[in-house]
Parts: C-alpha cells; structure tokens; sequence
C-alpha cells in the first residue's frame, strides 16, 4: 500500500512536469531580439494543455490544427510516461528489497544480544555469567545457520562495536531487572527466557535509543518493528533447553509465492480498469473517484484488484484485510466508510461474474 502511494506520487508529479513542459514551451522567449505574441502564446498554451490533459485518459481525442501544438503535446506526453515507467520499475524492485529488509532486522535484533554477551565478557565491575551462559545466548552461538546468516548479511555488529558498547552501558547495565538477573542465583530455564524477552522487547525494541537508531535508518520500522519482534519472540519460544538448539524463524512460509501476490497486486492495481474506477465512483456517494483521499482511494483499487485476481482468497478475507489497513493509515471514519463500499461492490462484481472464487475461496465466496 506505502509503495502505491509512493506510485500515485509520482505520477501526479510527472504529470505536473508535463504541463510545466508545455508551460515553459508557449512562454515568451526574453532573450529574443523578436517581439512576442503573448495572447497567441497563451491561446496555444491553453489550447496544449487541454489536448494533453484528453489525450492523457484517452487516446482517440483529435488532434489540434497547429502542428507545434501536437508537437509540444506529444513531447510531454512521452515525459509523463516514460517517467511513470521509471518509477514504476524502481519503485516495484524496491518493493521486494524493503520486505526482505525486515529479515535483516531481525538477524540484527539476534546479532545484538549475542554482541551484548561479547562486552560483558570484558566488564570488569559487573559479573554478566548469568546473562554469558543464557541458553539462548549460547544457542544462537552456536547454531551454524544463525551465524552464517548474521555473517553473510553483516548483521554481527562488528563495524558498531563502539556503539554496541554504550548501549549496553547505558542501556543494559541501567536496567533494574537485567541487574537483578545478573546478580541473583543461577537462572532457571524460565528466568532465562524471561530475561531475554525483557531485553528484546523493553530494551532493545522498547522506548529506547537503540530502537531509536532502528528508526533512523529505516522509515517503514514503525511497521516492520511488530514484524521483528513476534519473529524474535517465536525464536525464543523454538529454544530446546536440552539440545541447546533453536529454530530461526521465516518470515514468509511460502515466500516465492508471496513474490508472486506482491508482484500481480502492485502491477494490477497501477493498471487497474477505468470501469472499475466508475464502479468505485457510483458508490462514493457524490464523491468522484479522483478527490477521495489517496490513501482511501488506493486501498479500494488494491481490494478490487485482489478480489478479481486472486480467486483462492475469500471475499469476505480480503474485505476485512483491507478494513484493517483503513483503521491503521486513514482517517477514524475511514474504515466504516471503506466496509461499505467494499461490500457492495463486492456483491455487484460476484453477481456480474467478474469475481470468480475457486478452491478455498468458495469457503466463503458471500
């Protein structure tokens, strides 16, 4: 949905470069020793901008008497989609890459605690045994995958060794209950769970400078930051305290099929049919499909286009998935606003047959 946004973006940004185009095309040139026809350069301005507007949504719209204008016109024209075409490559790759980001995430988050182990070993004032022979500690130590994993995606923090320090310096060694763990008794199999969650969650993942530098660099962590976390929690859930073994967890069961769903959503929902556009547009309520809300108006364009494309998918899972999404990124009414329309065009698209469920979609296809 972010990179849809970022698409519609971008296209009424080109399409605002066309026009300047046109604009700076039919302005007096000051530097001609020329006098200039300024209401004849205004009529063809206008004249041009109107023909590239037309023929922007339509392409059978007649062409102008003026040779330059149909000139002017279709050079913007190839402006505007040639740089659509850019972004929409660009922004579909990167697409991918910000979704895999989130595995590096979370191979950071356990390259951290192993690399707070690794400066409590030279602490001098504080004894750390408790937390250096963590189960799980040792575990991911141990583990082959992780560490090869962490070393193949640069996720041991070794070129941060100084900033691992002072966190764990004011961070760590600051927090009550980490301090009462290092300094009571051996830990039972359960406390030395209950530390590490505590770690991952308040400290590294909490309200705190470290979760802080996650922020910084990455501006989809307000929502790839649940991600890691639950990822983090069912690794530490997967220790084996007898075998000392863990399972790193995935983020996509299947993930070439999800590449498959990512890549038909984002490319159907660009290129998605004005007739379902007229279709939103009846139900809006006096409301034109172009002045709703992006936001509002990309979440129905992408439930439209899952409802058509995937027929496996449920109606009525797709039409709460995309609930969810209005209650997180759109306004407070948005989402009962949204359920609304979602329902009825649902019911029209299945009864003009245009929806077509199949397989475990028919589970519940109302």
């Amino acid at each position: 949905m972010q990179t849809l946004f970022a698409y519609e973006q971008c296209v009424e940004a080109n399409n605002t470069l066309a026009q300047d185009l046109i604009k700076e095309r039919f302005s007096p040139d000051l530097n001609s020793m020329e006098v200039q026809d300024k209401p004849l350069l205004k009529e063809k301005k206008s004249e041009a901008l109107s023909l590239y507007k037309k023929l922007l949504v339509n392409k059978k719209v007649n062409e102008s008497e003026d040779a330059r204008v149909n000139s002017v016109v279709e050079e913007a024209i190839k402006l505007c989609h040639s740089s659509n075409k850019k972004d929409f490559s660009f922004l579909k790759k990167n697409l991918v890459a910000e979704v895999e980001k989130i595995n590096q995430r979370y191979y950071e988050v356990l390259g951290l605690l192993i690399a707070f182990a690794d400066v409590g070993k030279s602490d001098k004032k504080i004894d750390h045994s408790n937390f250096l022979k963590n189960g799980f500690i040792t575990a991911l130590r141990k583990d082959e995958a992780v560490q090869g994993l962490l070393l193949k995606t640069n996720a041991t923090w070794d070129n941060n060794r100084l900033l691992v320090k002072d966190w764990f310096r004011d961070v760590i060694k600051t927090d009550k209950v980490y301090l009462e763990y290092v300094k009571g008794d051996v830990p039972g199999e359960n406390e030395q769970k209950d530390i590490i969650k505590h770690i991952v969650r308040k400290l590294i993942l909490g309200e705190t400078v470290i979760n802080d530098f996650f922020a910084e660099r990455d501006i989809r962590w307000t929502e790839d930051h649940n991600i890691v976390k639950s990822l983090a929690d069912k690794t530490l859930k997967s220790l084996n305290p007898e075998q000392g073994t863990i399972q790193l967890q995935k983020l996509s069961m299947d993930w070439e099929d999800d590449l498959v769903f990512m890549d038909i959503l984002f490319e159907k929902t660009t290129q998605i049919e004005q007739s379902n556009k007229d279709l939103i547009a009846r139900n809006t309520k006096n409301w034109e499909v172009d002045r709703l809300p992006l936001t509002d108006r990309i979440i129905l364009e992408m439930a439209i286009t899952e409802l058509i494309n995937f027929p496996a998918i449920p109606v009525k899972v797709t039409i709460n998935e995309y609930i969810e999404l209005t209650k997180n990124y759109s306004t407070p009414k948005s989402a009962k606003f949204v359920n609304g329309i979602l329902d009825v065009i649902a019911k029209e698209l299945v009864a003009s047959g245009v929806v077509k469920k199949s397989g475990r979609g028919l589970i519940d296809n109302k």
